[in-house]
């Protein structure tokens, strides 16, 4: 899933650019390059729609291999994220070469991100309750 989201540039302008959300492979599918097939294939629908970058937060050694760095090689800040802490979850791609040539600043993660703890608790009540894993690979 993409969504819009800006960054906030440091001379004033709002520069548009996407986010996204994670991929999803079944375990049994996996290391067969359907994950990779998926992300290029996306990247290539959203650039065809004008779009000129995309930032998130991820693992490098898979989004690497689709043209994603890091986005403080981009200059570009990730919100809430104090001077000097490790940003190496935060990637990004032009979708257009020199999209973000000149801009300094700090993404903005969508505000449809943000939902109250007790609306999520709501809505899982109609979900089987499952046990939460730390998987190989996972940032969080």
């Amino acid at each position: 899933m993409f969504m819009k989201t800006i960054i906030e540039a440091d001379d004033g302008r709002v520069i548009d650019v996407l986010t996204m959300g994670p991929i999803g492979i079944i375990p049994e599918l996996k290391r067969k390059g359907y994950g990779k097939a998926l992300l290029d294939y996306s990247l290539e629908k959203a650039s065809e729609m004008g779009f000129g970058a995309v930032l998130f937060e991820g693992n490098i050694e898979f989004y690497g291999k689709s043209g994603f760095t890091y986005a403080r090689e981009f200059e570009i800040r990730y919100h809430d994220l104090a001077e000097g802490d490790d940003s190496s979850f935060f990637l990004c791609k032009e979708l257009k070469p020199g999209y973000l040539d000149g801009i300094t600043g700090v993404y903005r993660t969508p505000q449809a991100y943000y939902v109250k703890d007790e609306d999520v608790d709501e809505f899982d009540k109609d979900f089987p309750v499952k046990e939460k894993l730390k998987l190989p690979g996972q940032i969080f």
